[in-house]
């Protein structure tokens, strides 16, 4: 009887939310899996493949539990694939393999993991390229079944016995003793000097955590959480404004590859770089790209940050343009300014809101009104915003920035 392959992943087309791409997971599994399975000699089966009634969950844990091998195609972010893959960790120490389109980037999870790449043209794959992937991953699933190595995070890190085949040769041991110094303890001091602005100090810390990451995981954009270089990146340009800091930070952003990110944190940040790069330099190009970068964050999720930074940077530009362009510029401005009101209104009426997040959506009604114009309401806000700012950088922030704001106004506040 052949060994079972059970393929773990999405079907059909699927939108990569990192990149904007659209990727057919179909012609994924069929030019590309299933022949290097089959080759292999091993049935091959996707959850969309399995004929049974009732409930699809109860054979989809038996495969994840019984399957000789499960490949997980985690292209495009699929949470169910990311899922069902955490469950075969569980389940079993050997014979998963981990699969995606190139361009993924990956949790920091999974990045001191071995994954195997395709590069995946949207619509189709190329021939030259599902020869090579299926020829790889062929020879890989002779090499997993005949000389089975431990490859579950969960057995390989916790060094746990296996729950099934006797004699397994996996040590067993107590749980490994944390390190004095840990991730978390580095993260929380860094937390910790932010919000008495030692930026400096929030430099050190991050760029440690930075480098315990990349010891861990495989070289390259997915070795450190994205969140731990966009903290890094804020803290190299709050901490050396200089043309030379702002190129650091702009070094570190790239690994995010903003230009294609679908992420409103990434793009706000190299939003904002570029900002203090044109403040820095006088170049033009860099206040387009600017506001490129926070016009593209707000519209992904409506994000009033962006959204705000955009109306700033547009009454800017038309502060320095004349006729059409200075005129299209301000009007879109305010269009902005009008939209970014309800979406914090909305997020101050809510019950939980960190005080943080409430700071920064009164700071930004304050920054819309007076963009507008409507002088009362923003010293009205601006008062509030005084009162709850739970750290004296945010203030001080939205203070500069209204100041910078005053050198664009005309008769009416900003508007004008």
């Amino acid at each position: 009887m052949a060994a079972k392959c059970f393929v773990v992943m999405g079907f059909g087309v699927k939108t990569d939310y990192q990149t904007g791409r659209k990727l057919d997971l179909d012609k994924s599994y069929s030019n590309l899996i299933k022949p290097a399975v089959e080759a292999a000699g091993l049935e091959c089966a996707r959850a969309d493949e399995i004929v049974e009634a009732g409930i699809i969950d109860v054979p989809m844990y038996e495969q994840l539990l019984t399957a000789d091998v499960v490949i997980a195609d985690v292209s495009t972010m699929n949470p169910n694939a990311f899922y069902e893959l955490g469950v075969r960790h569980a389940l079993c120490p050997r014979t998963t393999i981990i699969v995606t389109e190139s361009e993924l980037t990956f949790p920091f999870d999974l990045s001191h993991t071995k994954i195997a790449k395709y590069k995946h043209l949207g619509e189709d794959i190329g021939v030259s390229e599902a020869a090579r992937f299926t020829r790889e991953l062929t020879a890989t699933l002779h090499a997993v079944l005949h000389q089975p190595k431990v490859d579950s995070p969960v057995y390989t890190f916790l060094r746990l016995i296996p729950p099934h085949k006797a004699g397994d040769e996996t040590p067993a041991g107590n749980f490994p003793k944390p390190k004095s110094e840990t991730l978390r303890a580095l993260l929380d001091a860094a937390a910790k000097a932010r919000a008495e602005e030692k930026w400096v100090t929030v430099r050190v810390l991050l760029e440690q955590v930075r480098q315990e990451m990349e010891k861990k995981t495989q070289p390259g954009p997915s070795a450190v959480d994205p969140y731990i270089l966009q903290q890094l990146a804020l803290a190299t340009y709050k901490s050396d404004g200089s043309e030379a800091g702002l190129r650091e930070a702009h070094a570190i952003m790239r690994q995010l590859r903003p230009e294609t990110s679908n992420d409103p944190e990434t793009l706000g940040l190299w939003g904002a770089i570029h900002k203090r790069l044109w403040e820095a330099t006088g170049d033009r190009s860099a206040l387009d790209e600017a506001i490129t970068a926070h016009e593209r964050g707000f519209y992904i999720r409506n994000d009033a940050y962006n959204g705000i930074n955009c109306a700033f940077l547009l009454r800017a530009r038309a502060s320095i343009s004349t006729g059409d362009d200075a005129v299209a510029d301000r009007v879109w401005a305010n269009r902005l300014a009008l939209k970014v009101i309800p979406i914090c209104s909305k997020l101050l009426a809510e019950q939980e809101i960190k005080p943080d997040e409430r700071y920064w959506a009164l700071a930004t009604v304050a920054e819309a009104c007076f963009g507008l114009g409507e002088n009362a309401e923003f010293e009205s806000v601006m008062e509030q915003a005084k009162d709850e700012a739970p750290e004296q950088w945010m203030l001080k922030s939205t203070l500069e920035q209204i100041e910078k704001l005053k050198k664009f106004a005309g008769s009416k506040g900003a508007s004008a």
